[in-house]
């Protein structure tokens, strides 16, 4: 529960048929199970206290008799378990029968929840037994409900809060509710519902997996919820139709968990705390109950707090596409974005080229791989793309030499402008030592970069491409005025890691010696390049001086693109890194992460344009507005408590 992740479930127990006690057993022994393993919020099948194929059997005394009685039994049998679970029962009011979902916990029936679309179609024929909830909402209120000898609120718009947890609201509804034009959730979650339980009796066709799951990802992302799905199985009958079992919990479009064709629990942990964040950062979602506050009935519930032991996956690449089996169109969707609106850029601005500080390094290589196919998008030659390497003290001849390579394998102009003596003027002019290896000498050298590259523009009429990305944006590892402005800068919103997965995926593409070149480029250590050289390696490696990117990509999706504070980025950065990085180094990462990410924020303020690629960017005109003055003083403060 803390840090707002709950666990949650969906659980299909073995069942027989209109056999209440049987199936109270296997209720009963499921909820125990799933106390056990630290689930706080259970949903359970449709009519599983009777089984959903009961037929005309559902009009006999006998079975509603023996379906209450089951419910007794799992109250008594239950109330020591710190669970709160959604079950489904036909239930009798005013001479009429519906299909509800009851939410009990401790003992306690919170409320009955009636199916409010009552499914009369091809195999389905509910109709012929139930009632819809939606008429007689206000009687419903008004009179309540009395099951198991307790008054019970009874109708389609109720809410569970937990008081302890102010994040965790629970919203309900039935199978058929999630087919229908209007679900009961879309209202549910206007009433302040984060999670919804949806207990159902889908039975199994071919292709319709697919289907079910498109509905319960769809509706998560579009009402920003949990959607714990939980499907009747194995037990039911076979008579003319069959049910997998197939239980699903998703996360504001994603699946978190599935299982299918199984009897059993399927758990994860939705975090309510990121939903709540998403909701209050998206404008368009309703604030609050937008219908008349006397519709809607909360019940506000106490749950004992606890730590969550945390099963959801947690990628330590949070910015590299997941699917392997959509990797190529994910790379190929994310360079074509990029390349579009420099194409566009090129043709507004009239330019006839484009000149690209090409240094052998990841990111310029990723850059004029993007220019080149905004070339190809303009029919162009690609000889119109300027490929500039300026070598200088600390420019090996492997990063040169790839420079070179790469620029002839894309067809691309190449020029070799040697700035050593330039610099060296220049610190002739302000009085710099050369023996004075100081932020001075670095950046005079990065400035002189940028200022070759304008200059070169000017002459050719073209425009300079920027080659910084947004990890190095984040952390500030760039020159002020040097590599930190361009033209147009289109590697701005791809973080370092996926900058290697693109570069890695068009060097599989290409193949041949462009690929060879490309892999070698990989492997080359990430680094400026700004001071000497020994025995001819790189001895300046940037993830040695601001640490790994991987780590401040990681912390830099979660803490700007979710708004996790810092005890939570560092608890997930402890389990996508395990083995990895110690608790000290990741500490110490993520100190280092807060204290560039407030400090050089008055870089970012005035970046040149470039294209939005992904969830994350730091553009000061669209994604992110922070003063360059801001204080990091609370963030750090919660890792100072945390060490």
């Amino acid at each position: 529960m803390r840090d707002g992740f709950i666990k949650v479930a969906a659980g299909t127990p073995k069942i027989r048929v209109a056999d209440c006690g049987y199936n109270a057993g296997q209720i009963i022994a499921l909820m125990k199970e799933a106390a056990a393993q630290g689930v706080k919020v259970l949903a359970l099948p449709e009519l599983c206290v009777t089984g959903y194929t009961c037929g005309d059997l559902f009009l006999q005394p006998t079975l509603l008799d023996g379906a209450e009685r089951a419910l007794g039994r799992i109250l008594e049998e239950t109330k020591e378990l710190d669970l709160l679970t959604a079950l489904g029962m036909p239930v009798r009011y005013q001479n009429k029968l519906y299909n509800c979902a009851v939410v009990i916990r401790n003992g306690e029936i919170f409320g009955a929840v009636p199916k409010t679309y009552i499914p009369s179609y091809g195999e389905f024929y509910e109709s012929r037994w139930f009632t819809t909830g939606e008429l007689g909402t206000t009687l419903f209120q008004a009179r309540g409900l009395v099951l198991c000898g307790n008054n019970v609120p009874f109708h389609t718009k109720q809410v569970f809060r937990c008081e302890d947890v102010p994040n965790l609201v629970i919203g309900v509804e039935i199978c058929e509710d999630l087919w229908a034009v209007e679900p009961p959730s879309s209202t549910l979650i206007q009433a302040g519902a984060t999670i919804i339980l949806n207990l159902s009796a889908s039975d199994e066709v071919a292709g319709k997996a697919d289907y079910r799951r498109q509905l319960v990802t769809g509706q998560s992302a579009r009402l920003m919820c949990g959607y714990v799905y939980a499907d009747a199985g194995e037990g039911e009958s076979s008579t003319d139709l069959v049910f997998s079992g197939h239980n699903m919990i998703a996360e504001n479009g994603t699946i978190l968990a599935e299982k299918r064709f199984a009897t059993g629990l399927t758990v994860s942990e939705i975090d309510v705390d990121r939903l709540a964040y998403e909701r209050q950062r998206v404008n368009t979602f309703p604030a609050g109950d937008t219908s008349p506050a006397s519709e809607f009935h909360c019940f506000g519930f106490d749950m004992n707090p606890s730590k969550t032991t945390l099963t959801r996956p947690v990628s330590p690449t949070p910015f590299i596409p997941s699917d392997e089996s959509r990797r190529g169109e994910r790379c190929e969707e994310i360079l074509t974005i990029a390349a579009l609106g420099l194409k566009k850029r090129l043709e507004h601005t009239s330019a006839s080229c484009a000149v690209v500080g090409l240094s052998g390094g990841l990111d310029s290589t990723l850059a004029i791989l993007i220019t080149a196919k905004a070339f190809d998008m303009l029919g162009r030659d690609r000889k119109g793309i300027l490929a500039v390497t300026m070598p200088c003290f600390g420019t090996t001849k492997r990063t040169r030499s790839n420079a070179e390579l790469l620029a002839l394998e894309l067809g691309a102009d190449f020029r070799e402008v040697n700035i050593g003596k330039a610099v060296e003027q220049h610190f002739a002019d302000i009085g710099q030592s050369m023996e004075d290896h100081s932020v001075t000498f670095e950046n005079a050298q990065a400035r002189e970069r940028t200022q070759v590259l304008m200059d070169l523009a000017n002459q050719r009429g073209g425009l300079v491409i920027g080659t910084g990305d947004l990890s190095e944006l984040a952390l500030g590892w760039a020159t002020y005025n040097g590599d930190h402005m361009s033209m147009y800068a289109v590697n701005a919103s791809i973080p370092k890691t996926l900058v290697r997965h693109l570069v890695a995926w068009e060097a599989d593409r290409l193949g041949g010696r462009a690929g060879e070149v490309l892999q070698d480029i990989l492997d080359t250590p990430v680094s400026p390049e700004l001071l000497p050289p020994e025995d001819g390696e790189i001895t300046q490696k940037t993830e040695d001086l601001v640490g790994p990117y991987e780590l401040h990509d990681f912390y830099l999706y979660y803490a700007i693109r979710w708004g996790f504070p810092p005890r939570k980025v560092f608890r997930l950065a402890q389990l996508a890194f395990d083995g990895r990085y110690g608790r000290e180094a990741l500490l110490k990462w993520l100190k280092n992460f807060y204290r560039r990410f407030f400090s050089q924020q008055f870089k970012r303020s005035c970046l040149p344009d470039g294209p939005k690629v992904g969830s994350v960017a730091l553009s000061p005109r669209g994604d992110w507005r922070m003063p360059s003055d801001a204080v990091a003083k609370l963030w750090l403060d919660e890792l100072e408590e945390i060490q």
